[in-house]
C-alpha cells in the first residue's frame, strides 16, 4: 500500500507532541475518528491524569476523553523515542515571547531535535504552533533534510495553524475550518489526506507561509481593532459619550463593520502574542510594522488606565489608591473560562499593589494562582466582605456572578468590560471605563 493510502485509512499511527490547550483536543478529535493517538508530553502530572481519563481542558469533553482512553485509543507518554513508529507527528508546544518580545523558538527547537532523532522514511510532519512566516521552511526543513531524506519525496512537512477559541460553545477543533500548507504540494497532499479524516473542512494554501501568514493575520486583525476601541473608550470618556452605546448603535449597519468591544488590555495566547511574530519577522527585513506596535501601544497601557479610573472613583470619595481595599473580580483573560494565560487583570493586580494597595480577587473559575513565589486564593462573595472593600473593579465579565448584588453591597464599583448596564442604583457608585464620563469636567 503506498503511504498516501495508508494516511487515508485508520492504520495510521499519529503523535501530537504538546498536550495543552491545542494539542489534547486535538489528540481526543483524532482518537475519536478511530486512529491510535499518542500524545507526548512534558509535565508528568498531564501524562497521568490522560492515561487515567481525566480532563484538565475546558474545550475537552470529559466523556470523550475518558471513553477513547478506556478504547486505547490515546496515550501519553514522556518518552519521545515513540515518534519511530509513528507515521504522522503534530507539534503543538508553547510559542511564548521572550522579555524583548522576540519569538522563543526553545520548544519548537527542543521538539525539533527529538523529531530529528527519529525522523524516517514516509512520516508526515505539522506543525500547529503559531510562529512567524517562514518558520517550516527557513527553520524546519533544513535541520530535518540534514538527515540525507527529502521533503516532499521521503518525509511531508507542512503547517497548520491551531485556531482554538477557548470557551467558545460552537466553533470547536473539529468543526473549525483547518487552514493548512505544505512545503511542496505533495506535502500538502498527504497532510491533507490524515487532516481530511479528522476535521470537516481543509483549507488548502498555496504554502506553509501562506498558512503561517493567515494565523498572523487573523490575530494581528483582532489585535488592531482592539487597539482601536480601546482608544475610543479614552475618546469618548472625554466626550461625556458611552462608547458601549456608539459600538452597538454602529453594530447595526448590515454591512462593513465589525463588533469589537474595550477592555483592560489583551489576553490569552494568541492575540497579545501572534502579531509581535510577524513584527519581528518584518524588522529582519528592516521593515517597521506601524499597525500593530501602535495598537500593541494602546492595549499595553490599558490597565493603567483602569488604574487611573479607580483613582479618579476613589477620588470621588475623597480616599487615596494608597491604603485602600480593592477586589479584582475575574482573573481570567475573558468570561467564563479558566485560561489565566497573558490576562491584564495580572497587570491591573500588580499596578495595585505597587501603589500600595491591598488587592484581594474573586474568579469562581480560577480559585489560586501564583503570585510572587506563592498562591493567592479567590475570596468568597459575601455582603461582610464587599462591605468592607474601598472598590471592585471588574476585569472579567462572568456571565454567573450576581453584579447587582455587589453593586448593591461595595462603595464603588470600577466596569471595564460593561458588565453593570441595566442595573439599578448604579448611579454615583459605579464607573463604567468608556461610559462617558467627561474627564474635562
Amino acid at each position: 500500500m503506498r503511504f498516501l493510502d495508508k494516511l487515508k485509512t485508520k492504520d495510521t499511527r499519529f503523535c501530537v507532541i504538546g498536550l495543552g490547550y491545542v494539542g489534547l483536543p486535538l489528540a481526543v478529535e483524532v482518537a475519536k475518528v478511530g486512529i491510535p493517538v499518542t500524545g507526548i508530553e512534558i509535565d508528568p502530572e498531564k501524562i497521568e491524569k490522560v492515561n487515567k481519563g481525566i480532563n484538565y481542558i475546558g474545550d475537552v469533553n470529559d466523556k470523550e476523553l475518558k471513553e477513547v482512553v478506556e478504547k486505547g485509543l490515546l496515550t501519553a507518554t514522556l518518552d519521545f523515542s515513540v515518534i519511530r513508529d509513528m507515521d504522522v507527528v503534530s507539534i503543538c508546544v508553547p510559542t511564548p515571547l521572550n522579555k524583548l518580545k522576540d519569538p522563543d523558538m526553545s520548544f519548537i527547537t527542543s521538539a525539533l531535535e527529538e523529531i530529528e532523532e527519529f525522523l524516517h522514511k514516509d512520516m508526515v510532519i505539522i506543525l500547529e504552533s503559531t510562529t512567524y512566516p517562514g518558520t517550516t521552511r527557513e527553520y524546519m526543513l533544513p535541520k530535518l533534510e540534514a538527515s540525507g531524506l527529502k521533503c516532499g519525496k521521503d518525509f511531508y512537512l507542512a503547517f497548520s495553524p491551531e485556531r482554538v477559541d477557548p470557551g467558545n460553545p460552537v466553533y470547536l477543533t473539529k468543526n473549525t475550518p483547518k487552514v493548512l500548507g505544505g512545503i511542496t504540494p505533495a506535502c500538502t497532499e498527504h497532510a491533507t489526506a490524515i487532516y481530511d479524516q479528522i476535521f470537516d473542512e481543509i483549507v488548502s494554501v498555496s504554502s506553509a507561509e501562506a498558512a503561517e501568514m493567515a494565523k498572523l493575520l487573523e490575530n494581528t486583525f483582532r489585535m488592531i481593532n482592539i487597539g482601536l476601541v480601546n482608544e475610543l473608550a479614552i475618546m469618548c470618556d472625554r466626550l461625556g459619550v458611552d462608547v458601549w452605546e456608539v459600538i452597538d448603535a454602529a453594530a447595526t449597519k448590515p454591512f462593513g463593520f465589525m463588533k469589537f468591544y474595550p477592555g483592560p488590555g489583551l489576553g490569552g495566547h494568541c492575540i497579545p502574542i501572534d502579531p509581535h511574530y510577524l513584527s519581528w519577522k518584518m524588522k529582519t527585513l528592516n521593515y517597521k510594522t506601524k499597525f500593530i506596535d501602535l495598537a500593541a501601544e494602546v492595549n499595553t497601557s490599558m490597565p493603567e488606565y483602569v488604574v487611573q479610573t479607580l483613582m479618579e472613583g476613589l477620588n470621588m470619595h475623597v480616599k487615596a489608591l494608597n491604603k485602600s481595599n480593592i477586589m479584582i473580580l475575574g482573573m481570567a483573560y475573558k468570561n467564563d473560562i479558566d485560561d489565566l494565560r497573558e490576562s491584564p487583570a495580572f497587570d491591573v493586580y500588580k499596578l495595585l499593589e505597587q501603589r500600595g494597595a491591598t488587592v484581594c480577587y474573586h474568579d469562581p473559575y480560577c480559585p489560586k494562582f501564583a503570585w510572587n513565589g506563592g498562591y493567592v486564593e479567590s475570596l468568597p462573595l459575601t455582603k461582610e466582605l464587599l462591605a468592607s472593600l474601598d472598590a471592585v473593579v471588574i476585569t472579567t465579565a462572568h456571565k454567573g456572578i450576581d453584579y447587582q448584588f455587589i453593586v448593591d453591597n461595595v462603595q464603588l464599583v470600577i466596569d471595564s468590560r460593561n458588565a453593570t448596564k441595566g442595573l439599578k442604583n448604579i448611579e454615583g457608585k459605579v464607573l463604567r471605563m468608556g461610559g462617558g464620563r467627561n474627564l474635562d469636567e
